[in-house]
C-alpha cells in the first residue's frame, strides 16, 4: 500500500521551500546568501527524491496494471518526469554548483526568470500528481485487495 502522507508532506515541504526562495531571491544582495544557498540546495535535493518515488513508486505500479487509463497516465508522467528532470538538471548546472553548494547568480533578471519557469514546472507536476495520479493510484489500491479475496 503507498502511503500518501509521505507524498502530500513532500509535496507541502516543496511549496513551502518555493515559495520562501522565490520570495527571497527578489533582492538580489539575498542570493548570496548561506541561507539562500541552503534552501536552493534542500529543495533541489527534495525535487529529486519526490520525482524519484513518485517515478518508481506510484508510475510503477499503475504501469503494471492492467487498465489501460492506468498505464497511458503513468506513462504520461515518466515521460513528464524525464522532460522535468532534463531541464531540472541544466537550471541546476546553470545557477549553482552542487559538489561546492554554491549559487552563480551573475544576472540576477535571469535567474529570476529561470527559477520562475522551473520552480512553475514543479508545482504544475505537484498539482498534476494530486489531480489525476493519486486518485488513480488509490483507486488501484482499493481493486487489488478485492481481486485477491
Amino acid at each position: 500500500m503507498t502511503d500518501f502522507t509521505v507524498c502530500h508532506e513532500q509535496n507541502h515541504k516543496i511549496t513551502e521551500l518555493s515559495n520562501v526562495f522565490l520570495y527571497l531571491i527578489r533582492e538580489r544582495s539575498m542570493c548570496d546568501t548561506e541561507c539562500a544557498r541552503n534552501l536552493f540546495f534542500e529543495y533541489v535535493s527534495r525535487v529529486r527524491e519526490h520525482m524519484e518515488i513518485v517515478d518508481a513508486q506510484l508510475c510503477g505500479r499503475l504501469i503494471q496494471s492492467q487498465d489501460r487509463t492506468m498505464t497511458n497516465t503513468a506513462n504520461r508522467f515518466l515521460s513528464g518526469s524525464q522532460e522535468i528532470k532534463r531541464i531540472f538538471a541544466a537550471y541546476v548546472r546553470d545557477w549553482g554548483d552542487e559538489r561546492l553548494r554554491e549559487l552563480r547568480v551573475g544576472d540576477h533578471d535571469a535567474f529570476v526568470k529561470d527559477t520562475n519557469q522551473v520552480f512553475g514546472l514543479v508545482l504544475e507536476r505537484i498539482q498534476r500528481e494530486t489531480e489525476h495520479l493519486y486518485p488513480l493510484v488509490r483507486k488501484l489500491e482499493q481493486v487489488r485487495p478485492m481481486s485477491a479475496a
